[in-house]
This record gives structure tokens, C-alpha cells and sequence, in this order.
């Protein structure tokens, strides 16, 4: 039986963005309007400057009444904990007969109200980072296939969303290849994952070698990064990924001009060149040919014409790709791979 977790989930989606201000926290709810839109009916705010993830305001009701199956968490705070207020929103939400989904640390049924409402309406309440049981701890066996792995400076800098558009790249270009997802958001928009930051630390490797077996030997899995290896709270979840992981090649993800760890401002952000180097000492315990492959940069906060300029310098100095997958799409990461990895 496989230890990959599957969720099936009724659709569309009334995305619950509740009074999240910081697009950085909103990540769920915009990597799913980003990767599902046809999946969303709309979304829940409950304050006039909460995040827009630029689908319709509406309510439970109006959801409801709209054919919405499932209210879905679309935040991700640190700490996973879920806010006070939003309980209310929750319960009003199963009473109408919509699935509750979140990816947050906290569990749905720990509150009595909403376990009896769910109960009472018949609908399910859904913890996406949820492990599954008996997973092995790593063993570093050379596994067949090909893999690539996004890392980043920090955490909620594009890990997820360049694996996403590696993988579409992939396949545009014949190739075959998996995205392999490993947190709530991924999880959701692939139907299938294995939430790493919430298996205990001994089998963080065990669970990405589960994450990713054997394959073809032309098959690529790419897998979503967590964390970040600078990160004060969260490398522990990105060294064990690295490993377990195996990777022949990594992308390394950055924002330009982020220079401080995001909800962490005492803690600066590494040079790119002391990230790449890290990254390969580290990924090359388990695969001794492990290297980086390309940069990926969201480049949102430059000036129009500071953009190419910015990413040329990062392709003179570190002889990979760099490209806004937003922008540009992984098309030149992928003829990179294809070109330097046989």
C-alpha cells in the first residue's frame, strides 16, 4: 500500500482568507487560484484589506447557494495555528453542507462545535497535513529516475510554483516527469503529497525517499522544497528533504531584494554564492553528483528595465539559467537539465 497521502476534494472552493493581510501568510489561497482557478468560486474576507486573491468576494451562504463544495483554508501563518474568529466561519460554513479543508498544524476536529456541525450536516472535515503512519527512516539507497529539487533563501520565496512550472516545462517538452508535493498547498493542488513539516525528524529523509521511488530512468520527479537551509525555525525540515531527496539537481529560489529572513528580521538572507555551495556540500552526502541547475527569482519588486539586466548578471556569475518562472516559465531551466544531465 502506498504511504503517499491522496485527498479527494469537492470543488469549487470558497477560499477562506479571513483578515490575512500579508500575501506571504496568503500563499495557499494564492498558489491555488494560480494553479486551479476553475477549482474556486471565490473568496471569504473578513476584513476590507484582507490579501485579494482576485476571484469574487461572497460569503458561506452565497458559496453555498453558488454550488461550492469545500470552504478552504487559504492561509498558512507561522505556526499553523488557526485564529479564534474564524471557528464561527468555519461551523456556518458545514452547516451549509461544504467540506471544511485545512492545511494548518491545528486539527478540525479538536473543536467541539465544528466536529458537531460537520457530524450533523454530513460533510468532512479535512486535515491536509496530516502524515501517513509507519514511515520508514531514510536509507540513502541510490533509487532509479531522475530528480530535481527546488531550495530557497527563505521560506515562501517560490519553492512551490517552480516546481509546479518545472514540471509543466517537462512536459511541454516531452519529457516525463511528476510534480511531487510536499506541503498543503501542493498537496491540494495535486490531489497527493506528503506533508514534510509535520513528519517527526527522524523520518523527514525516509518520507521524501517514499515521497519519490524507483522510476524510469528518463523519468524526472520534481520535487517542492520547504523551508529554508538559513532558516532559523524551519531548516531541520529542509536538511531531511535535501537528503531524502537525492536530488541530481536543485533549483535554488530568491527574491530580489528580500535581504532579511521574512518574520525573521534579525536573520539576513545568504549570498547566492554561499547557498549554491551549501546546498551542493549538503545534497552531495546522498548524491555525490547533486549540483545546481538554475536559479529561479521573482523579480517583482525590480524596475522593468532592471530585470534582464539583474538576471544576466546571475547567469555570467554562476554559469546556470535565471529566470522569473512567472514571467519567463522554466523553459530554459529545463533545456539546461536536459543539455548538462544526459
Amino acid at each position: 500500500m502506498s504511504l503517499i497521502s491522496r485527498i479527494e476534494l469537492r470543488s469549487p472552493y470558497l477560499i477562506l482568507v479571513g483578515d490575512e493581510k500579508q500575501p506571504t501568510f496568503a500563499k495557499t489561497g494564492l498558489g491555488i487560484v494560480q494553479w486551479r482557478r476553475d477549482r474556486v468560486v471565490g473568496q471569504l474576507r473578513l476584513s476590507p484589506d484582507a490579501v485579494d486573491l482576485g476571484v469574487p468576494d461572497m460569503d458561506v451562504h452565497a458559496a453555498a447557494s453558488g454550488g461550492a463544495g469545500s470552504l478552504v483554508i487559504g492561509v498558512a501563518p507561522p505556526g499553523g495555528a488557526i485564529p479564534d474568529a474564524w471557528w464561527a466561519v468555519m461551523q456556518a460554513a458545514a452547516t451549509a453542507g461544504l467540506d471544511v479543508v485545512s492545511g494548518l498544524h491545528t486539527r478540525l476536529a479538536g473543536n467541539e462545535g465544528l466536529a458537531l456541525a460537520a457530524e450533523a450536516a454530513g460533510v468532512r472535515l479535512i486535515d491536509v497535513r496530516t502524515p501517513p503512519p509507519n514511515l520508514p527512516v531514510g536509507s540513502g539507497r541510490k533509487r532509479s529516475g531522475r530528480r530535481i529539487l527546488t531550495v530557497g533563501t527563505d521560506c515562501a520565496i517560490g519553492k512551490k510554483y517552480t516546481a509546479l512550472a518545472l514540471a509543466e516545462a517537462f512536459r511541454a517538452a516531452g519529457v516525463k516527469s511528476t510534480f511531487r508535493a510536499t506541503g498543503q498547498t501542493g498537496i491540494i493542488i495535486a490531489g497527493e503529497g506528503m506533508p514534510i513539516d509535520c513528519v517527526g525528524a527522524d523520518f523527514i529523509a525516509g518520507a521524501a525517499e517514499v515521497l519519490s521511488p524507483d522510476n524510469e530512468p528518463d523519468h524526472w520527479d520534481v520535487i517542492e522544497g520547504q523551508g529554508s537551509l538559513f532558516h532559523p525555525a524551519y531548516s531541520g525540515v529542509s536538511l531531511g528533504l535535501l537528503h531524502g531527496s537525492q536530488p541530481d539537481g536543485f533549483v535554488l529560489c530568491h527574491e530580489a531584494g528580500r535581504e532579511t529572513v521574512s518574520g525573521w528580521p534579525d536573520f539576513r538572507l545568504p549570498e547566492l554564492d554561499e547557498a549554491i555551495a551549501l546546498h551542493e556540500r549538503l545534497a552531495r552526502r546522498t548524491n555525490d553528483a547533486a549540483r545546481c541547475v538554475g536559479i529561479a527569482v521573482n523579480t517583482s519588486g525590480l524596475a522593468p528595465g532592471e530585470r534582464e539586466d539583474y538576471l544576466e548578471a546571475l547567469r555570467r556569475r554562476h554559469g546556470v539559467p535565471a529566470a522569473d518562472p512567472l514571467v519567463d516559465g522554466c523553459g530554459a531551466l529545463v533545456r539546461f537539465v536536459r543539455e548538462s544531465t544526459g
